[in-house]
């Protein structure tokens, strides 16, 4: 790993603490690629939503359920009042996404041991097979696209969007904070 900071403009190096903020006095070029970044990942969050939907709706499956049941897939089990929590959802709207779910086989509340009112929300893995297939084109495309960029780039690609995926999380924090809501 290179020891020395990237040049003024060039992208930090996968692993390296990344660069102070561009001072206000940044050329005119730089400013537009910024500008042109921020655009490409709102074109990006659109472009998924769409997908999303679509893949929603060949499950039958809601937009928001839809969500709720990735959380629950990569970070469950979780119980109903965390999950609400997480997506911002009021917990009575939260107990019929969980109803739905359930009755669509995607989940299941589990009891907690110790505690008869608690349950624990888990996905239900041979249901995820029938997500994931429907994922295989634009799982295709991922592959070829990254399949063109050098394991370094790579590497930066991955905590860019991880920096950002923060940046989004904190923006949704202080908007709970200013709104006094809780979000773990």
């Amino acid at each position: 790993m290179p020891t020395t900071a990237p040049r003024a403009g060039e992208p930090p190096q996968a692993g390296e603490p990344p660069q102070a903020s561009e001072p206000p006095e940044a050329s005119p070029g730089r400013r537009r690629q910024i500008a042109e970044a921020k655009q490409a990942l709102r074109e990006l969050r659109i472009e998924l939503a769409a997908l999303n939907h679509r893949v929603g709706s060949r499950v039958e499956i809601k937009d928001a359920d839809f969500d709720c049941l990735d959380i629950i897939t990569r970070h469950g089990p979780l119980s109903p009042t965390a999950l609400a929590q997480r997506t911002g959802v009021p917990l009575a709207t939260m107990t019929g996404i969980l109803d739905r779910l359930e009755r669509g086989g995607w989940v299941l509340r589990d009891r907690v041991a110790g505690d008869r009112r608690s349950v624990q929300v888990r996905g239900v893995p041979g249901r995820q097979r029938d997500i994931l297939r429907l994922y295989g084109g634009m799982n295709s495309s991922l592959d070829e696209i990254l399949a063109s960029y050098s394991g370094e780039q790579i590497g930066v690609v991955v905590d860019f969007l991880r920096r950002c995926t923060q940046a989004g999380r904190s923006a949704t924090d202080q908007l709970a904070r200013d709104t006094g809501e809780a979000r773990p």
